[in-house]
């Protein structure tokens, strides 16, 4: 797969779904009674939940938190994370740069630090940081399937599948690790594959909709494109629904393969 395609595949990893690149934070309220900040309520929802308006009132509020407590680590995290998320990858690797100097040794921070060094396309930076952050004696099996979603990106998928049968062993059965797996083999071409492991990362009680949209995803590209937005639809609220079939339409136009593949599928007429 070129460059350009597996940057687009990992980038809907890295973004909107599976927790490629692990560690995904979710941006809920510490409190049991929301906080406030000047105008902006705390983040109610995880942030893959968000919709683009419940993500820039994130941004804000964690800015204001961040501008207020530049030295608290979670603060940092948080913003960083909705930063990445909402596509700011330069500032979300400043901010993590200076949350790394206040806390040089921990494994979370120097976690988050990769996940900004790879959204920022440093991704050698990133895979040594990620494996600074892991240690022998007590691992992390979201570091493990981070680094494998750099190896990936690298092109390496023989070293990405170690890492992810690592995290595995930590974590059987997690669902963001099986669905990285899946987007593994969707990069080398292997569709079939892909869906059998997204489709037991679906099985999984802790699967939520960015594996859902991922397995939407390998069906449309395999041309079956009700299937696909029924999975992308699923059991949910008609308006999450709908953001996902738009979301699934976006990735497969992106490649250009929602038209090409419904064109392949039509009867060929004599000309």
């Amino acid at each position: 797969m070129p460059n350009s395609c597996r940057k687009a595949v990992f980038g809907l990893s890295l973004g909107k779904s599976a927790g490629a690149l692990a560690l995904m934070l979710a941006l809920s309220a510490c409190a049991s009674k929301p906080l406030t900040t000047g105008s902006v309520r705390a983040p109610q929802k995880p942030i893959h939940e968000m919709t683009q308006t419940d993500l820039n009132n994130a941004v804000e509020y964690w800015q204001q938190r961040y501008e207020k407590y530049p030295k608290n680590k979670m603060v940092g995290l948080k913003f960083a994370t909705a930063l990445r998320t909402s596509g700011r990858h330069e500032q979300a690797l400043a901010v993590m740069q200076r949350v790394a100097i206040h806390h040089p040794e921990d494994r979370e921070v120097l976690g988050a630090y990769g996940k900004a060094l790879a959204g920022n396309g440093d991704l050698q930076k990133a895979l040594k940081t990620i494996q600074r952050a892991q240690t022998p004696d007590n691992p992390d099996w979201k570091l493990h399937s981070a680094e494998g979603a750099i190896y990936d990106q690298l092109g390496k998928p023989k070293l990405a599948r170690i890492e992810y049968q690592k995290a595995l062993a930590l974590s059987p059965n997690e669902p963001s690790v099986l669905s990285n797996i899946g987007m593994s083999h969707l990069l080398e071409g292997d569709q079939r594959a892909a869906e059998t492991y997204l489709r037991r990362a679906m099985e999984q009680p802790k699967a939520d909709s960015r594996v859902r949209q991922n397995l939407a995803l390998v069906v449309g590209l395999q041309g079956r494109f009700d299937e696909a937005e029924q999975i992308a639809a699923g059991e949910l609220p008609p308006a999450e629904a709908q953001a996902n079939i738009a979301f699934l339409r976006k990735m497969l136009s992106e490649q250009n393969a929602w038209t090409a593949l419904k064109d392949d599928k039509k009867p060929k007429t004599d000309g």
